[in-house]
């Protein structure tokens, strides 16, 4: 305990880490303060029939990851939603457009036009989400939730069009906070505010949770501490995911550079077992709400079996085919994302090759060789994956509440993990930069150097 709060006094000794650390939260506070600003034109005490709707399915898990902001009606309604499917959408078109491909090899200056052109479809995919966000409000509230003549087609107009403005620039304003945190801030900023979202969420699912146990009879306070000793062992999981590699030894061979020798010099390749992320159970998601989302269009489409199933996120087929799309789309978007013929080619023009098994061939054996590498550390990846993605469904059938449940893994949970990780590791360098003690290992040096 002594030790951590060295840390803590560590890091407000370092002047440029304490204006971070403050610049963030201080983002992120005006990002939370706009998720409760209500949409002119609607009556924030009459916003019950949406709160119900965005209880679970897709609209409950968007609305976990814009904070609680889309059952508000809020100026930031769609979150930062639609830049993360743009990101999404740039980096498959990376895959099957050259001129994007092009850009993704031109460094910095490649990266600041697909930030972009990212930033140009997510306006588009406002576009599009903001009308049905806005026919949504009109089917789901009541006419008195309207502080506008619902029946007058002037006022509907008035209010369409400004909503759309109004949401329009919530997300690219949300976008604007996320890119200020990653630029002046600690951590990935977009990553950072999906995770503040989530974990608003988190305080009321607990109460609401610890309420229901304690009430009931035959160990209800028991019970909640086992609950929350397995959600620990499944944050330790989870990490583990995220931070499992192997590591494949690289030797690179002598060379002569202006008449300065070097060789014999021996690293490593990670190869994260979970190279794809939390994007394989977005991706999941999304399918798998294709088929009730056509269904509810259908009159009878209500009472079939087949919706019925895919309907009950806690039943059997609902998850057993999501588990199945999960580690589908690990592989894919492994595939994608890891070039394995160019990390080959990068390594011939380095003069490297891989020690293992006596010494692997440069070129076309050594991108067979990793492929295979791949291939091999994908699957108990993928199967982990997709595993801790359907937990919650575990969780709700042994009695948990469907709020709280959603933190015992999925998208969720990986996300809280990863946006964590990611911000501790950057304060870590900041602090044995500094030569201080570091948050996750010893890091002191002597101050002979500074």
């Amino acid at each position: 305990m002594r030790a951590l709060f060295n840390t803590i006094q560590n890091i407000w000794k370092i002047e440029d880490l304490r204006i971070r650390i403050l610049t963030t939260l201080g983002f992120v506070l005006i990002y939370r303060l706009g998720s409760f600003v209500t949409l002119p034109g609607i009556d924030p005490q009459a916003l019950d029939a949406l709160e119900q709707q965005t209880e679970g399915g897709l609209l409950g898990l968007l609305n976990l990851f814009t904070g609680g902001a889309f059952s508000q009606a809020s100026i930031m309604a769609l979150g930062i939603m639609p830049y993360i499917s743009a990101s999404i959408v740039i980096q498959l078109l990376g895959v099957a457009v050259p001129y994007i491909q092009k850009l993704q090899k031109e460094g910095e200056s490649g990266r600041t036009k697909i930030n972009q052109l990212t930033r140009y479809l997510t306006i588009l995919i406002t576009g599009v989400q903001g009308p049905g966000y806005i026919a949504n409000l009109q089917a789901t509230l009541p006419p008195e939730a309207f502080l506008y003549n619902v029946s007058e087609q002037l006022s509907q107009s008035g209010f369409f069009i400004s909503s759309m403005l109004i949401l329009v620039t919530g997300t690219l304003f949300a976008m604007w906070l996320g890119e200020k945190i990653t630029d002046r801030g600690i951590g990935n900023g977009i990553s950072l505010l999906i995770m503040i979202g989530i974990i608003a969420a988190l305080p009321q699912a607990f109460a609401f949770e610890f309420v229901t146990k304690i009430n009931s009879s035959g160990g209800g306070l028991v019970m909640l501490v086992i609950e929350l000793v397995l959600i620990l062992a499944v944050i330790l999981l989870s990490i583990l995911l995220v931070q499992g590699t192997r590591r494949i030894p690289v030797n690179y061979a002598k060379t002569v550079i202006r008449n300065r020798q070097y060789g014999g010099v021996r690293q490593y390749i990670p190869l994260k077992i979970n190279a794809a992320g939390v994007m394989p159970i977005i991706f999941a998601q999304a399918i798998m709400f294709i088929p009730i989302t056509f269904a509810g269009f259908s009159a009878t489409g209500a009472s079939s079996g087949f919706v019925q199933e895919f309907s009950d996120f806690s039943g059997f087929w609902y998850n057993f085919v999501f588990a199945i799309l999960v580690i589908v789309f690990t592989y894919f978007y492994t595939a994608i994302t890891i070039n394995t013929s160019q990390m080959a080619t990068d390594m011939k023009r380095n003069n490297a090759f891989i020690t293992e098994r006596g010494g692997i061939r440069q070129g076309k054996e050594t991108a067979k060789y990793l492929d295979t590498v791949m291939s091999r550390i994908v699957l108990p990846g993928s199967f982990f994956l997709a595993f801790v993605a359907i937990l919650p469904a575990f969780a709700m059938r042994a009695g948990v509440n469907p709020s709280f449940a959603q933190f015992y893994g999925g998208t969720s949970l990986l996300i809280m993990v990863g946006v964590v990780l990611d911000t501790v590791q950057q304060i870590n360098s900041h602090l044995i930069n500094r030569h201080y003690d570091g948050l996750m290992k010893k890091g002191r040096r002597t101050r002979s150097g500074m």
